[in-house]
């Protein structure tokens, strides 16, 4: 059995690069922006736009919720939205959870 090591080496996971040290996963951020941007039908979304102040209730929070659940595997209550209402937050909900 062989192992793909040039990933590693060239400092990537397989589903890309990796964060820089110290940072969130901007990946997941990223993912989050746009699933905001999806269920919000808005472009205006940045990594710190709060979903409820854009506009999103909490219905539509499950769609992102589920998108989430769906993406990493991570179960969040809608208690960490609440709390964690924006693109980076809740990347760092799903890095934790992990």
């Amino acid at each position: 059995m062989s192992v793909d090591t040039t990933a590693s080496a060239a400092g990537e996971t397989p589903a890309g690069p990796s964060a820089p040290a110290g940072s969130v996963a901007g990946a997941d951020t990223e993912a989050v922006v746009a699933m905001f941007r999806r269920v919000l039908e808005t472009d205006d979304v940045s990594a710190d736009s709060d979903f409820f102040l854009l506009g999103g209730d909490s219905l539509v929070a499950t769609r992102v919720l589920s998108a989430i659940a769906r993406s990493y595997g991570v179960e969040l209550t809608f208690e960490d939205f609440v709390g964690a209402a924006t693109p980076e937050q809740l990347a760092e909900k799903i890095t934790d959870a992990r």
